[in-house]
Order: C-alpha cells, then structure tokens, then sequence
C-alpha cells in the first residue's frame, strides 16, 4: 500500500489537540495544498478565510454547537463557497450580469470542500491532525455578521487543525460500511429493511466490544443528530442562506 493511500485509510477526526504550534511553513504547505485542488472550470469558487484571531475563534467555538476543543485549535481554516468574486468580475464587462443561482452555489460548495479534503489530506501526511467543523453552517445570520460574508458566499464548512494528543492518535478509527452497501453498479439500488438493517450489524462486527442493536442505535442517534435542536438550525440556517443567495 502507498503512503497516500495508507494516509487516508488510517486518518479519523481528532478533537484533542497538543500544546503545540503548527509551523508557518506548515500552515503553508496546507494551505497550497487546499488551493491545487481540482475546481469546476478553473474558477476556484471558493474562498478559504484563515481564522487567527483567538477571540473570534472562541466565539466560533460557542456557535458551532459548543465545541471548546474548537477553542484550542492551532489552526482554524472555514471553506466557502464564493460566487461573489465572480459576479463582480462580471459586472466590471457585463452590463446588468446575470445573477448567480442555486447552481452555481451548489458548484461553489463543491469547489470548496474539494479544496477542503486536500488541506485535510495535506495536514495528515504532515503528522498534523484535523475535524471537519459542519455547524458553521449554522447560526446564518450570527456567521454572515461575524465572518463580513456577502450576499453570494456561503461558508460550506471550518476545518481545525493540530497535533493529536497521544490518545487520541492511538483511538481507533471508527468502522466504515462495507463497500457492498456504499458502491452502487451503474445505477441507484434502494436498500430493503434487511439490507439496512444488516448494513449496521455488519458494520458493528467489525467492533464487536461495542454491544448492538439495531433498534436501539437507530432511535438514539435519530433523537441524538436528525431529529436535534442544532440539525433543525441547520436546516434552518441553510434555507435562509438560500433564499438570499438565490431571491430576485
């Protein structure tokens, strides 16, 4: 197995970080890696804004569901969709451009977590741990104040970096679902119950100290994430950056 491949294979989320700095040349690295990444026509539809204000990330530590490990980050980079750049590059040629749409947000998101994968990638391969932070997708009119995000950028997600602590570099990484159930062959295949069902347990034998059972763990994590206050703002949040990103 290659060192990339090996790379991906062993990285989980780490959210206890070290007391320890991550270089300059570091961060560097990290972040070219993020702006090689592939995007859709070369348009680089996002922005990365590079949080190294220590009270403005404790904030965000606050309204991205209370996470303090957030707090403590050595490196905290959001990845945004960005149309906004584009349109006024429009409008210094165009008379009247056309306004941006939920497709071209939508291609803006993907621009932006593809770069975002690459710093993750990036970081790992230094030795330098990462968490993928989704709720700064939350609280939409706090972020947009908080951030100075205009009308045509959307922050798609917020990475935070450093060095894992020795414990958290030892945890194992949590089990994935079996290729059966993730690889679909030409077209969409819409799982029966059983299927389902098995998708679970054949996953939870993989760590089989940990006690399963279906029922169980699919009404506590329903209660725990999908049907949750901070899913709801989520939610919430998105469609009223939706609707200012694409309202006429």
């Amino acid at each position: 197995m290659n060192e990339i491949i090996k790379s991906l294979n062993d990285r989980k989320s780490v959210r206890v970080f070290e007391d320890k700095e991550i270089s300059a040349i570091d961060k560097e690295a990290i972040i070219n890696a993020a702006i090689q990444a592939p995007s859709a026509g070369n348009q680089t539809m996002y922005t990365i804004i590079d949080v190294t204000d220590q009270e403005l990330l404790t904030n965000l530590s606050k309204s991205c569901d209370n996470q303090p490990f957030i707090a403590k980050a050595k490196l905290a980079l959001i990845f945004c969709a960005d149309y906004q750049k584009w349109i006024d590059t429009f409008s210094i040629v165009e008379n009247n451009p056309r306004k941006p749409g939920v497709g071209e947000l939508l291609l803006g998101c993907n621009d932006a977590l593809i770069a975002a994968q690459n710093a993750v990638v990036a970081a790992e391969s230094l030795g330098i741990g990462s968490c993928y932070i989704g709720d700064i997708m939350e609280k939409y009119e706090y972020h947009k104040e908080v951030l100075n995000l205009p009308r045509y950028v959307f922050p798609v997600t917020m990475i935070v970096f450093g060095y894992p602590t020795e414990q958290q570099a030892k945890r194992k990484k949590p089990k994935r679902f079996d290729k059966q159930y993730v690889v679909h062959e030409n077209t969409y295949k819409r799982m029966d119950d059983k299927t389902l069902e098995k998708m679970f347990v054949d996953r939870a034998n993989l760590t089989p100290e940990v006690p399963f059972e279906f029922n169980t763990w699919v009404h506590a994590f329903y209660n725990r994430k999908y049907d949750s206050d901070f899913s709801k703002e989520m939610t919430r949040s998105i469609k009223a950056y939706i609707k200012d990103f694409d309202d006429e």
